[in-house]
């Protein structure tokens, strides 16, 4: 069994990269950038497409089926499959790529705690602090402005949309997040 575990695939892989390409998706759309004024660099994309992840994972983990955080595993695993080959093609040296992924895995875990706990508690304005100072990298007292809110209000909708969706459709790689407000056509 040895050396064939290694070319065994993980149990929801497959599934996991496909629902991992729909955050991706999603969070590709213009309308973060161009209406909200997202930063349109390597933390502003890194931003949106952890958002997005990060909703379709707390779906998953809540399931009560149990091949729901097992295929959450699966979409966070590839997601740092696809950070770290990103970080090699964009020619980050070999010994240098572990600590950048780790960082950014240590990023996502504190800012997907924070959103969730927005979510649960159904808070749109904590969310929206929370997006303005992992987002915009902007920490200043106050309300939040009008772009974080309309981004809560985003990530509200798509965490409901995405709990009215079958935990079978989720298994099959098949995950829709809703468009953002105004916007006629999901990627």
């Amino acid at each position: 069994m040895g050396l064939f575990a290694l070319f065994r695939r993980k149990p929801h892989e497959r599934a996991g990269f496909e629902l991992y390409g729909a955050a991706v998706a999603a969070a590709r759309q213009p309308w973060f950038f161009a209406r909200l004024g997202v930063p349109d660099t390597l933390d502003g994309r890194f931003d949106l497409v952890g958002l997005h992840v990060a909703l379709l994972i707390r779906r998953l983990r809540t399931d009560a089926d149990p091949r729901g955080p097992a295929l959450a595993q699966a979409v966070f695993d590839a997601m740092f499959a696809d950070m770290d080959l990103n970080l090699r093609e964009m020619g980050v040296g070999d010994l240098a790529v572990g600590k950048r992924v780790k960082r950014m895995w240590e990023a996502f875990h504190g800012r997907a705690q924070a959103y969730e706990a927005a979510i649960a508690a159904g808070d749109a304005t904590a969310l929206a602090v929370a997006l303005r100072r992992n987002v915009w990298r902007a920490e200043e007292a106050g309300p939040p402005p009008a772009e974080a809110l309309a981004l809560a209000a985003h990530a509200m909708r798509a965490a409901a949309a995405l709990e009215g969706q079958g935990l079978a459709a989720l298994l099959a790689g098949q995950a829709v997040f809703p468009p953002p407000e105004g916007v006629a056509d999901a990627a």
